[in-house]
């Protein structure tokens, strides 16, 4: 029997979460402009369009921000708590899930921008004169690290042909991190 429950919890938590995250990459490629014929964005349109598209006739963007997206990311996140809590057979704190859900949430962005860094900067290397139109993740990795690398670059000078800026764009990430963790 516990091995079914362990099955359970593992399957609910990462089916959940590779959502969340897909969820997650679409809102940053819009709040950013990326481009969507890339096929990775293509995909992760495809992927999320059946539950946004309902939800956008009812909730229309505001500005850059689609209010679908981060409805269903709250929606999802709160499924995922409480059948995560049911399957440990805790009681539902509808309260606690919902304050719970938005932390996690928060540290899901966090934890998206600091693999894209770092996927960027490993591409960096292996291929450091690739351009986004030789490999698509190069351009949607860039996209999404774009806004938290950019102030950055403003203050730290290259140095030679090193850029620190994803370093110090990591350093501050992982501040950001243990704040959040602290409430």
């Amino acid at each position: 029997m516990n091995a079914l429950i362990n099955v359970a919890y593992f399957l609910v938590d990462t089916l959940f979460s590779l959502y969340l995250i897909l969820l997650v990459v679409r809102l940053l490629l819009g709040l950013t402009r990326a481009d969507f014929h890339n096929p990775i964005s293509q995909f992760i349109v495809a992927a999320t369009n059946p539950v946004i598209v309902p939800l956008r006739r009812i909730l229309p963007p505001i500005g850059k921000i689609d209010t679908a997206n981060v409805t269903l990311l709250v929606i999802f996140k709160l499924i995922q708590s409480s059948l995560l809590a049911l399957i440990r057979g805790e009681n539902i704190n509808i309260a606690g899930i919902f304050a719970t859900s938005i932390i996690e949430l928060v540290l899901l962005i966090i934890y998206v921008f600091i693999f894209a860094i770092i996927i960027q900067a490993v591409m960096s290397w292996v291929n450091p004169g690739a351009h986004a139109s030789q490999n698509p993740l190069i351009g949607v990795v860039n996209s999404i690290t774009r806004p938290v690398i950019e102030p950055f670059s403003r203050f730290i000078p290259k140095m030679g042909m090193f850029d620190l800026s994803p370093l110090a764009a990591l350093l501050f990430l992982n501040v950001l991190l243990i704040i959040v963790k602290s409430f």
